[in-house]
């Protein structure tokens, strides 16, 4: 049988295949330390739970509106008013299965052949996939470490062309823990003002941020760059609840109806039960997203003075998220029974094979110089998994 053409284009995350390979070592009793995983490593709070079981008990099990009930979309922008000043109404919210979908449907609902899609390198695996699947060209602009591996206008304006339609912008980053201050925001604005540019704003990990860094985001910057600005955001990270499933977008509201006709002919809408339990996550206490802040903070602190107390490891103080983006590049070019590492994806293979530590290789996210680890993990495993780290790269030669 032959596949749609479409299919050549795209390959699987390399994310899920790695945590899939480690998982079969795990299953075949191999003690593996991972750091591939994307997701908190705490319970979804107690609250957030019980919601969800009222749900059921209350028997709201069936089909809710394509773009999710009215409860929750109030709760959606009561979220971004109290948080971030902006001010959404219903009609300009969609409920998504979870943050990739809602990226997805938009890319469905806003590109197609011959427009091209601004992406910073490095960058979440899904966003060139997702631009290819609608039609467009993802157009990767790389950004420098000495930068923060941040965007610079002068690295944007050389990247526009007559069909780049839209820059996808993340912060906190995943795979860098990079923020962007409000001021390199608003220079990067000029340049999309003056080009007619839509951004899609990346923020699933706002509240993940350290040292007491403040979120911004470009629609933050006035109306005129609102108007243009598009949101996806998500539960999964801030609130522990990945498998919930439960993903939101906030823009223009002729965008919003255009995701949700999208929406209506593949999903439908996201899990009712998940529903209720995202009202309860916005509109109840912020006590666990703190806790688990001032976890990451304490992991992340430790990380990198483990990883830069490693010859030929260097490694950035990322601002938010729970990763971080080690260059290795000092690494390259030695060799292991007689296999040379000759880039991110051997070391990483190399560092699951013979230290048992599985992360993501930096090549995936577009920066084949850097290993994405996630500190979203126990203290007590990090500390393993460095020595294990240390330990490994020392048998190179």
């Amino acid at each position: 049988m032959e596949l749609a053409k479409r299919m050549g284009l795209i390959k699987p995350s390399p994310t899920l295949s790695l945590n899939a390979k480690a998982g079969a070592l795990k299953a075949a009793g191999v003690d593996v330390v991972s750091f591939a995983a994307g997701e908190p490593d705490f319970p979804t709070p107690d609250h957030i739970k019980s919601a969800a079981i009222k749900a059921i008990e209350d028997n709201f099990t069936r089909y809710t509106d394509v773009g999710g009930i009215l409860e929750l979309r109030q709760a959606v922008a009561a979220k971004f008013e109290r948080d971030n000043g902006l001010k959404y109404e219903p009609n300009q919210i969609v409920v998504s299965c979870g943050g990739k979908h809602t990226l997805y449907n938009l890319a469905q609902a806003l590109w197609g052949e011959g427009d091209e899609v601004i992406v910073p390198a490095p960058y979440w695996v899904s966003y060139p996939p997702i631009v290819l699947l609608a039609g467009a060209e993802p157009v990767i602009v790389t950004t420098e470490e000495s930068n923060g591996f941040k965007l610079t206008p002068e690295e944007l304006k050389a990247a526009i062309s007559p069909r780049t339609k839209a820059l996808i912008l993340n912060s906190p980053s995943n795979p860098t823990g990079g923020v962007y201050s409000r001021e390199e925001l608003e220079a990067l604005a000029e340049v999309v003002l003056e080009h007619d540019l839509t951004v899609i704003s990346d923020d699933i990990y706002e509240k993940i941020l350290y040292d007491g860094l403040k979120f911004h985001n470009m629609a933050n910057l006035g109306p005129e760059m609102a108007s243009r600005t598009i949101i996806a955001h998500g539960l999964a990270k801030t609130y522990s609840m990945t498998g919930w499933r439960i993903g939101f977008m906030a823009g223009p509201k002729e965008v919003a109806a255009a995701v949700n006709k999208v929406q209506s002919q593949s999903t439908s809408n996201a899990t009712s039960i998940a529903q209720k339990a995202a009202v309860a996550a916005l509109n109840g206490p912020e006590d666990s997203v703190d806790m688990m802040r001032k976890a990451f903070d304490e992991r992340r602190r430790f990380i990198v003075d483990a990883l830069n107390a490693i010859d030929g490891v260097t490694c950035l103080l990322p601002g938010g998220s729970f990763y971080v983006f080690p260059n290795f590049s000092g690494c390259f070019g030695k060799s292991f029974n007689g296999k040379v590492m000759q880039g991110s994806g051997d070391l990483a293979e190399f560092l699951l094979e013979e230290a048992r530590i599985a992360a993501v290789p930096g090549v995936a996210f577009g920066e084949d110089a850097c290993i994405r680890f996630s500190y979203a993990t126990s203290m007590e495993t990090i500390k393993k998994g460095l020595e294990r780290l240390a330990e490994g790269l020392a048998k190179l030669s």
